[in-house]
């Protein structure tokens, strides 16, 4: 079974910085589509990075220049470097994997979160 823990939230003030980790166990990292989600109080989930198998990356306007995801395979983890926070950040962050190759082709999993609050 795939797993996927976040750590790394906490509070931060506008136009600082904060890590934010996933580790995956139960599986190769090298097959899934990694992304990181985020979700403030009511509103919906939100895409904030992603990078395939093959390591090209994605962000929405909302984050391009200020956000940067990475990946080590050999390690198993995902990392989300934030920078120039803003409060409208404040989110709890979700790692997501998404199986590209069988046998976890199409198969989402999620980790449990982790909140970031950026406030002064």
């Amino acid at each position: 079974q795939v797993q996927l823990v976040e750590s790394g939230g906490g509070l931060v003030q506008p136009g600082g910085s904060l890590r934010l980790s996933c580790a995956v166990s139960g599986s190769i990292l090298s097959i899934f589509r990694m992304g990181w989600y985020r979700q403030a109080p009511e509103k919906q989930r939100e895409l904030v990075a992603d990078i395939t198998s093959g390591s090209t990356t994605n962000y929405p306007d909302s984050v391009k220049g200020r956000f940067t995801i990475s990946r080590d395979n050999a390690k198993g983890t995902v990392t989300l470097q934030m920078n120039s926070l803003k409060p409208e950040d404040t989110a709890v962050y979700y790692c997501n994997a998404l199986g590209e190759s069988p046998p976890f082709y199409g198969m989402h999993y999620w980790g449990k979160g982790t909140l970031v609050t950026v406030s002064s």
